[in-house]
């Protein structure tokens, strides 16, 4: 099995299955990515808020790759393992208007550096918080079936976009192979981030991945799926601190459970608004409690008590 390397001297924001393959490899073979920031090295530890309003989106999601497995078909499964990811010191999340699950309530651009010391996340400059470092990607997928080119923010059939924790060091990755050679990318690597990632960014972190790919001919997914080492989280040793909202809107309560949660932070902890919506989207995970009592739902948003240093 052999082992090769793509810096991120050429990356592609977008999917397009007509895109030309950086690399071909063997089934088994493991590739080492550079992977740049969420905004492609638009933002660096200088960076202000106007920088952060000043963002490109049509750059958003570097993309490096793709990868052309060798003999991967449509109908295949394409297997990645995640072996290994190192963090560069530095990462950063935020909120802007029109973004987020509480964009109408944070409607300005506010930027928030982390510092990335071994297994630890920091607030640049406060130690109030200690979020272990938990990375993964936050974009790994295939080439869609459809042609011509695709934004990448919203996830797809070909996975993309999807921000799920999980798939941190230890998973393994199901995608279905929808074009020949699977052409596979990865961007958006994220240092730590709760479930629902609720400001719109983990830690946005630029980073080494390496990965390791295998192909399945005798499974079929219809999309992503993946296998998670235990525990879920490093962060759950101490206890969680859980808001809940209740109404018939998934969407509206899960807005509501947060809002209580940023509250919560603030009047206890001395967060700023700003600090714990960032902080939220880093560490807090939201669950759908209840689906079953008509006409109300309940969600909760749980807040690991391990991450407070104050």
């Amino acid at each position: 099995m052999a082992e090769f390397y793509l810096d991120d001297s050429l990356t592609h924001a977008f999917w397009d299955n007509s895109y030309p393959a950086r690399l071909e490899i063997e089934p088994g073979d493991t590739v080492i990515f550079e992977c740049q920031e969420a905004t492609g090295g638009q933002l660096n530890p200088d960076s202000n808020h106007a920088d952060l309003q000043g963002v490109d989106s049509e750059r958003i999601h570097a993309l490096t790759g793709p990868v052309f497995v060798k003999g991967a078909m449509p109908g295949d499964t394409l297997l990645v393992e995640v072996v290994a990811m190192q963090h560069k010191g530095w990462g950063w999340n935020g909120h802007m208007p029109g973004f987020g699950l509480l964009a109408e309530d944070f409607d300005f651009f506010y930027l928030q550096h982390w510092s990335l010391a071994g297994d630890s996340c920091f607030i640049r400059g406060d130690r109030r918080v200690e979020v272990p470092f938990e990375p993964f990607c936050g974009v790994m997928g295939v080439a869609p079936r459809e042609p011509g080119r695709i934004n990448t923010i919203p996830p797809r059939f070909n996975g993309g976009n999807v921000d799920i924790r999980g798939l941190t060091v230890g998973a393994t990755v199901y995608l279905p192979v929808l074009v020949e050679g699977a052409l596979f990318s990865t961007a958006d690597c994220h240092a730590a981030q709760g479930d629902g990632e609720v400001g719109g960014a983990g830690i946005e972190s630029p980073m080494t991945v390496t990965l390791r790919f295998g192909l399945d001919k005798h499974l079929a997914v219809k999309e992503l799926q993946f296998r998670t080492p235990s525990p879920l989280t490093k962060a759950d040793s101490q206890g969680y601190y859980a808001t809940t909202a209740h109404g018939p809107d998934l969407f509206t309560n899960a807005q509501n459970a947060l809002r209580y949660m940023i509250d919560w932070l603030v009047t206890n902890y001395g967060f700023e608004s700003s600090e714990a919506y960032c902080l939220c989207s880093a560490t807090a995970d939201l669950k759908i409690s209840e689906l079953v009592d008509q006409p109300n739902w309940i969600v909760s948003c749980y807040f690991p008590l391990s991450v407070l240093k104050v």
